[in-house]
Formats: C-alpha cells, sequence, structure tokens
C-alpha cells in the first residue's frame, strides 16, 4: 500500500505531461499530415523557408511548385509549412 502512495505523484504526472504535451502534439502532427496529403494542384502553399508557391505537380515524395511564370522546381512534402489562405 505505501508502495502505490509513493507512486501514485507520479503516475499523476505521467498523466498530465500526456495529455499537456505529448497528445496535442500527436493530433498537430496527424493534421499537418492529412493536409500536405489533400495538396492538389493548384493549391497555394506556403514552404518553410517563407515562399508562397502553387503547387504544379504532385509526386509521391516530392511536390512540383511552380514559384512563378518561369520557375517551376521540386521540393520534398516536408518542405511545406501550411496551406496558404489568402484573406480578401
Amino acid at each position: 500500500m505505501e508502495i502505490i502512495s509513493q507512486l501514485l505523484p507520479f503516475i499523476f504526472l505521467i498523466a498530465i505531461m500526456y495529455f499537456v504535451i505529448i497528445r496535442p502534439q500527436q493530433k498537430e502532427a496527424k493534421a499537418r499530415q492529412e493536409m500536405i496529403e489533400a495538396l492538389k494542384k493548384g493549391d497555394k502553399v506556403i514552404t518553410n523557408g517563407g515562399f508562397i508557391v502553387v503547387v504544379h505537380k504532385v509526386e509521391e515524395k516530392f511536390l512540383s511548385i511552380k514559384m512563378n511564370d518561369d520557375v517551376i522546381t521540386k521540393i520534398t512534402k516536408d518542405a511545406i509549412a501550411k496551406k496558404y489562405e489568402d484573406e480578401a
């Protein structure tokens, strides 16, 4: 009985850490992965470098992006920070 009373604060602390830190990070990572998988041609995205680009072609591991009318390049899907939504 004494062992349980000594371990109870540690179990409580681990539970708090799970619900405050680990679970929200997992939910955010899952939402980001779903967003990346749902990208299609014509979507505007923001890269980790801060560029706002248009998806030109979706491949298995890479995206072909259009930076302007003349420049099309490839980046990894991990380089996408978020989808860009016009505020107009």
